[in-house]
């Protein structure tokens, strides 16, 4: 098969194989962490993670940092405690504070890379940046190990706390009572979302990162019913839906970002045909 050898021959390449550990690893993760968002209402919280990313690329950029982690995840990740563990305190809570640093960390993010440009493609480089429409192809080994340990290190932490996270998903005011330390458990949560939306900008870029943590649960909810068997449904259908775009867009040379993105839609939309039917019956 013709479509089958051309499959052979691109995964001969090592930034091939990079890209689909990557995509699986990051969704795996980004669906787990999902489903907790979702059910607490935060589902907004990647979008506007992703976009204080961004503007924390662009200020690695000016500084010319050998490695950009150093300044994007521990950027990230406080914001994520700002936003996560003090949203019920702070003066401007939920929605409202995650759009005002979404937008305003783009914004800055955008006038940085113009004003201090470094490269002759600065439009190009943002829409890769946006879009991860080549980043994910550009991967090198070390990028590679990186992601590893860092999903290695969520997975654990979430199959470790599991039914902490869960009771602090359906009612912190009653974990809190049984003797969950909630505070913590929320914190917990805040730096793992970080990490997955900083190794997720990679895989669909900053303006597609939600799609990874949101479609995948509301497609598991679509047709399960307990948190465990949505859990595991969602991260199935997201390792599933990346590995599908990737290979899609590998072969088609679509945008490998917006492809994984579709895939999960098309997943959402079987879904939810299936809860109609099964709701007829």
């Amino acid at each position: 098969m013709p479509l089958f050898d051309t499959l052979l021959y691109y995964l001969d390449f090592p930034f091939v194989r990079y890209a689909i550990v990557v995509g699986v690893l990051v969704s795996l993760c980004s669906s787990l962490l999902g489903v907790t968002l979702v059910l607490k209402r935060y589902s907004y919280i990647g979008d506007g993670l992703s976009h204080v990313a961004f503007g924390a690329l662009a200020v690695a950029s000016v500084l010319k940092l050998s490695s950009n982690m150093f300044i994007i995840l521990p950027v990230t990740i406080a914001v994520a405690i700002l936003l996560l563990c003090t949203g019920k305190d702070a003066r401007v809570k939920g929605d409202a504070a995650i759009a005002m640093v979404s937008v305003s960390a783009l914004a800055i993010g955008y006038l940085l890379m113009n004003v201090f440009s470094t490269s002759a493609n600065v439009s190009g480089d943002v829409c890769t940046t946006l879009f991860g429409s080549t980043s994910i192809l550009t991967l090198k080994a070390s990028d590679v190990y990186l992601c590893a340990v860092l999903s290695v290190a969520v997975l654990v932490t979430f199959v470790l706390f599991y039914h902490k996270i869960f009771s602090i998903t359906f009612d912190e005011h009653f974990a809190k009572a049984t003797g969950v330390h909630a505070a913590f458990f929320n914190l917990l949560i805040a730096v793992i979302t970080a990490v997955i939306i900083v190794l997720a900008m990679n895989l669909v870029g900053a303006l597609l990162v939600s799609a990874l943590v949101v479609f995948p649960a509301l497609s598991a909810m679509r047709v399960f019913k307990s948190f465990f068997s949505v859990t595991v449904a969602a991260a199935s259908l997201s390792v599933a839906c990346s590995l599908v775009g990737i290979l899609i867009a590998i072969l088609a040379g679509t945008p490998v970002g917006s492809t994984i993105v579709a895939m999960d839609i098309v997943a959402f939309l079987l879904c939810y045909i299936t809860s109609l039917v099964r709701g007829r019956s």
